[in-house]
């Protein structure tokens, strides 16, 4: 399975929805995407996984440097990590979560609150 990446704008937040498996393959493709839109000068950034089946340690790398990258130009980075599902993002989730890292990121369960400044993010 290939990867796809649609960009769309939610006011002030640049959203990322992501679909397909984020690998050792297609993992770079996300991750130039993100340094593009930091590039244009956009620093709140929206990463919606919903649409991701599967993510290996390759893609959370990328996760984890995005999130460093957002930090060193003050910006934001929240995900959308579905809680439940086999097929709607609730892996990378899982994934995170096995690797004692979700905790270090914003998640949303959907575009709508992630885009909202006053909304808070989900639980751990």
């Amino acid at each position: 399975m290939t990867l796809m990446v649609n960009e769309v704008v939610r006011g002030t937040w640049t959203v990322l929805r992501v679909r397909g498996e984020l690998d050792l393959v297609t993992a770079p493709r996300l991750r130039r995407q993100v340094h593009d839109v930091v590039a244009e000068g956009r620093h709140d950034l929206v990463l919606d996984l919903s649409g991701v089946v599967f993510c290996d340690s390759m893609g959370v790398g990328v996760l984890i440097a995005a999130r460093r990258l957002m930090r060193s130009c003050q910006g934001r980075l929240r995900l959308i990590l579905p809680a439940r599902g086999a097929l709607d993002g609730s892996h990378v989730n899982k994934v995170l979560a096995a690797l004692g890292v979700r905790r270090l990121f914003e998640v949303y369960g959907d575009v709508g609150s992630a885009a909202d400044d006053l909304a808070e993010p989900l639980s751990a």
